[in-house]
């Protein structure tokens, strides 16, 4: 091997791997996730298993599996339930800030903790409201029928995350018809240090000011 190869594979090994965790009943053909999968090769799924009827402690324990396994800095992108996986993960494991998971973008997360929330759900609460110890967007829809626009806000805020406002799109998946979903490209590219193509210095957030939120752009961490 050369010298120059080996600057390349220290190189490849710094960058951040994106880890995609779905929610109840996995993410299909048209949705974000997925076409994310498609189109870049540093994005890989989570297989959590029991999509339709899912154990909490088992995905947490899929999810530390896969992190540990990357070998490389991780960028979670959870959606809906996937987003309780995450932070039950950084409740449980209580990492070190930013290391391994240097960001995460978590996509309409559902109010697990409803008196009358969907069975399969309610085994994730009480939901975790300790700060994420990683830079995090909370991005959520302003008619979500699995959690109202308010309670999303006050996780973000809890979560020391920064918030933002995807329009009225419903749960942010397939049926939302937003494809690939460019807004959340730009909040994934954020988490990245991309912009304009080149990497950009990360730094630790500091304070629950990051939670204000924006529906025309995502706020900058």
């Amino acid at each position: 091997m050369t010298y120059d190869n080996e600057l390349e594979l220290d190189r490849l090994a710094a960058q951040p791997v994106v880890l995609t965790v779905p929610g109840l009943g996995n993410s299909g053909d048209g949705h974000w996730q997925t076409i994310w999968e498609r189109e870049r090769d540093d994005c890989h799924r989570v297989e959590m298993g029991s999509w339709d009827k899912p154990h909490r402690n088992t995905w947490v324990n899929k999810l530390n599996l896969a992190i540990h396994q990357a070998g490389r800095p991780v960028v979670l992108v959870a959606h809906s339930l996937g987003c309780l996986a995450v932070a039950w993960w950084a409740e449980y494991e209580r990492p070190a800030y930013g290391n391994p998971v240097v960001g995460a973008l978590l996509v309409a997360p559902p109010d697990v903790d409803l008196p009358d929330a969907d069975p399969r759900i309610a085994p994730f609460g009480i939901c975790p409201r300790n700060p994420l110890p990683f830079p995090a967007f909370v991005a959520a829809s302003q008619n979500d029928p699995w959690c109202s626009l308010k309670t999303a806000r006050g996780l973000a805020r809890d979560w020391q995350a920064r918030f933002a406002v995807a329009g009225a799109i419903g749960h942010i998946n397939a049926d939302s018809g937003i494809g690939g979903w460019d807004f959340g490209r730009l909040m994934l590219d954020q988490l990245l240090g991309v912009r304009d193509g080149n990497p950009v210095n990360r730094t630790e957030p500091t304070g629950r000011s990051r939670a204000a939120g924006t529906s025309s752009a995502p706020p900058s961490l």
